[in-house]
């Protein structure tokens, strides 16, 4: 499997002319074999086989002026392999044939595959075979100018021509290829994204040899390996030519010795040439660009050699800006001295020239690395030796080349834990958010992939809030290539709730909104509504989703669609207070004529969701609950069983919302919803959500005297206050205690009782080492005025003036003064008709908001209100 980039093509030769264009291409992998000592002979007898009159191939030419000779020449050693026991014969000459030829179609390219067999053997004096060997070969027939106009006749009958391999009689075949290939199509449509691939790097300028390689003459080319330099960078060249081809790379592999040379003087030598380690770091960048050579890249320690350049590199270029900056501060300070103004100029053009150099060094090594990544053994050594480190040091570089491999390579790292912590630790947001946005598209996308793949952590996230993302990322909406990934990043972002404020300055709710007006009546894209709907949990981000037409087109889109998704945006648009709940005043026909059996039920429940956070004192709900008939329906919802705990839950909290209004009071009274809550009380009193809003609707009843009395006298419900002021959960014991305080002002006999539960369990501590502890003459606090003991609890709460007084809240009596009552209405609970379904807002050191916010159900954090997604890692 290729990891970087696609297959490259091998070079073309120059097609023929016509109308029908033909190149041949000939690719035989060789014997292995000493090349270079070749059997000639000049008395071949005269009944000798002619050599063979296969073309040679374009890639390896012969050394001879005469093609028959250079194959005979060539092919002898090539088809020689290494005998441990050689004839003691003089061999004469080679006799050589091919036989079972077969054709194919190239499975990537617009070629023919010929497949062969050569059989070759080395005749003595009296033509008795000496040695006999057998290779399988394999030639390209490339066909650059096929295209649909082409004639296939025409072509094959060129082909057969031009390529001695091929029979005349099987040109009915090569007709037939042709044509397979003129109509087989070509897909692009689920090919990787374009990555840097062997063909896409060249040497530097002088570097590259103006000769054409060879494979026949690779025993040259690792004797330049051992002179100087120069002649080793050469040497280099021309093997990195070779390389280049992937056809030939699988030959290349057999020369062990030439590897083994490269490998050395790569270790030994690359701190004198830059160019010589480039140029043999892409020899085998090309091997690492195939899976099955990993093992032979990693064999000659390649990998460890490259992690030690790159270390050695990044030291070598804090020297030079150590150097560069000496020279500026000298300069600086004697700004009239010539000489060292000359001297700073120069400086800085070789620190340029030799910076060039190194980036493109460094670029080469990290591909190199980035393919060897696809093991995670070899990615964890890699992890323990600092890449990350590295990496990021390297962010801050300028070329955009060598920023696209770092940042590919810090994106295929991050999807593990342990680097995720080791950039975090480098401040990797801050060196990635200036590459937003960018004119280089391919580091662009690169970039947003890295920061996506980070944004699933939450530090990461509030860091880049801190490094100023949310306006670049908001800016790349517009780019529908980088929009995908910019949403993702920003709903991620948008999942900390001291994260939405900040969008609402960055200009990117105006473009959201225009991004839902553009779809028209088509779905949302579910990112897009995703985000809109975290955003509008923020008051301030609200503001500006309603500015203008925007809350009127969203309740049309979500009526007209039934979108489940919008409404859900338009529930949370409805918890804040202020102008913007006040435009929801001419939604309440709307929303409550929704509110049927007839309805999909999510969509019932958003509805629900939005009428209950519509705590506005001008809203008439006798007039609404009255017009659309409401009151069956949630008397029938309040049924255990009869809806999802959600539905029912929704109902739940509508009715304390509609509690809030005097008027509504008898309606509720008459239609028997208290029993109805009672029983729903006593099936779900294991749910704390369930328990604690129905608590607040009974809190918001005994403001009004036609529920309260029913509350106090014919029902249940005081009983299970003074049991809940036990409970666990410290909302539902709050909620309990501020409604048993209004219902003992108004009923003496239950004020009594009140009272006394309300000691017991202040003091239930005390009350119980009194229960247990022995009586102790020696301690008369347990006495009363006439020496007696108190052996009875009852006996102790019958002397009020042994309670305590909490800043006058309970007299020497043990009632509660009036003016108690009014503090606990204005201070203690706020607008009366109020109360959170979030925990937090019963904690009595947080501030009482005068808006319910939506219930806790829907917030909790085990169940996420914003809509979930699935991103792709790249």
């Amino acid at each position: 499997m290729r990891h970087l980039g696609q297959k490259p093509k091998p070079p073309h030769l120059t097609p023929f002319h016509g109308a029908a264009a033909l190149t041949c291409l000939v690719s035989v992998a060789g014997f292995p074999g000493n090349r270079r000592s070749r059997q000639t002979t000049s008395d071949r007898p005269a009944s000798s086989p002619p050599p063979s009159s296969s073309p040679p191939s374009s890639s390896s030419p012969s050394p001879s002026s005469s093609p028959s000779a250079g194959i005979k020449r060539g092919r002898s050693a090539a088809l020689l392999p290494a005998m441990e026991n050689p004839p003691t014969a003089e061999p004469r000459y080679l006799k050589r044939r091919m036989k079972r030829c077969s054709l194919d179609v190239h499975p990537t390219e617009p070629a023919l595959l010929v497949q062969y067999e050569v059989e070759a053997a080395v005749l003595g004096e009296l033509g008795e075979p000496m040695v006999d060997e057998s290779k399988q070969c394999q030639k390209i027939v490339r066909l650059r100018s096929l295209n649909t106009n082409t004639d296939a006749s025409s072509l094959a009958q060129k082909v057969v021509e031009e390529c001695p391999l091929i029979h005349s009689s099987k040109l009915p075949q090569v007709e037939q290829l042709i044509f397979y290939l003129q109509n087989r199509k070509q897909s692009h449509e689920n090919q990787p994204e374009s990555r840097t691939s062997p063909r896409d790097f060249t040497p530097y300028a002088g570097v590259e040899p103006y000769e054409e390689a060879s494979m026949g003459s690779m025993e040259e080319y690792v004797e330049l390996l051992y002179e100087d330099v120069q002649e080793k960078v050469r040497g280099a060249a021309l093997i990195f030519q070779l390389a280049q081809n992937p056809d030939n790379l699988e030959e290349l592999m057999q020369h062990e010795v030439a590897l083994g040379a490269l490998a050395r003087v790569l270790r030994e030598d690359w701190k004198q040439s830059v160019d010589l380690a480039t140029t043999i770091i892409y020899i085998f960048f090309c091997f690492s660009s195939f899976s099955q050579f990993h093992s032979l890249v990693t064999h000659f320690k390649v990998g460890a050699l490259c992690m030690n350049i790159v270390e050695q590199e990044l030291k070598r270029f804090e020297l030079w800006q150590e150097e560069l900056q000496k020279k500026k501060k000298a300069c600086e300070e004697f700004p009239e001295n010539q000489s060292l103004k000359k001297e700073h100029e120069k400086t800085f053009r070789k620190y340029q020239s030799l910076l060039t150099k190194q980036e493109h060094l460094l670029r080469v090594a990290l591909c190199l690395l980035l393919n060897l990544a696809e093991d995670s053994h070899t990615e964890l050594k890699m992890r323990n030796k600092n890449i990350v480190h590295m990496l990021v040091k390297l962010l801050e570089r300028e070329d955009q080349e060598l920023l696209l491999v770092v940042v590919s390579f810090l994106k295929k790292l991050s999807i593990y834990v342990e680097n995720k912590n080791d950039m975090v630790e480098t401040a990797v947001v801050e060196k990635l958010a200036r590459l937003l946005p960018c004119s280089h598209q391919e580091l662009l996308t690169a970039a947003s992939r890295l920061l996506l793949n980070l944004s699933f952590d939450a530090s990461l996230r509030g860091q880049m809030v801190q490094a100023g993302l949310i306006p670049k990322l908001s800016s790349l909406l517009a780019d529908e290539a980088q929009r995908q990934r910019s949403m993702c990043v920003l709903y991620h972002i948008s999942m900390d709730h001291t994260s939405r404020t900040v969008f609402a300055h960055a200009g990117c709710i105006p473009q959201l909104m225009k991004m839902m007006s553009d779809c028209g009546e088509e779905q949302l894209d579910m990112e897009l509504i995703s985000l809109c709907i975290n955003l509008a949990a923020s008051r301030s981000n609200a503001q500006i989703f309603c500015e203008g037409n925007g809350l009127k087109m969203l309740m049309k889109r979500a009526f007209k669609l039934k979108d489940i998704l919008v409404m859900k945006m338009i529930r949370n648009l409805s918890q804040h207070g202020g102008a913007t709940k006040i435009l929801f005043l001419d939604y309440v026909g709307d929303l409550a004529a929704h509110i049927n059996e007839g309805e999909d039920e999510g969509f019932v429940i958003e509805c629900l969701g939005t009428l209950a956070n519509l705590t506005i004192p001008d809203l008439d709900w006798q007039l609404v609950l009255t017009e659309f008939n409401l009151m069956p329906y949630l008397k029938d919802r309040l049924k255990p069983g009869s809806a999802e705990d959600d539905l029912i839950l929704e109902v739940v909290i509508l009715i304390g919302t509609v509690s809030m209004d005097d008027s509504c009071a008898a309606m509720l009274a008459e239609s028997d919803i208290i029993p109805a809550l009672m029983v729903l009380l006593t099936v779900q009193q294991q749910d704390d959500e369930f328990v604690c809003q129905i608590l607040y609707v009974f809190y918001q009843m005994v403001f009004h005297k036609a529920t309260r009395d029913i509350i106090i006298r014919d029902s249940e419900a005081s009983d299970y206050f003074v049991d809940l002021l036990h409970d666990s959960n410290a909302s539902i014991r709050k909620v309990c205690s501020n409604t048993l305080d209004i219902i003992a002002e108004y009923d003496e006999e239950w004020a009594k009782k009140i009272q006394t539960a309300k000691f017991c369990h202040h003091n239930s501590q005390w009350l119980e080492m009194v229960e247990n502890r022995q009586v102790d003459d020696a301690e008369p606090y347990l006495y009363g005025d006439d020496r007696e003991a108190f052996d009875r609890i009852g006996d102790i709460l019958d002397r009020p003036d042994l309670f305590y007084t909490a800043d006058g809240i309970l007299s020497a009596d043990g009632s509660i003064s009036p003016e108690y009552y009014a503090d606990f209405q204005n201070a203690d609970l706020g607008v009366a008709g109020y109360l959170s379904s979030s925990w937090d807002q019963f904690n009595p050191s947080a501030p009482v908001l005068a808006d319910r916010p939506v219930s806790a159900r829907t917030f909790r954090p085990a169940k996420r209100f914003f809509h979930s997604f699935t991103p792709a890692f790249r």
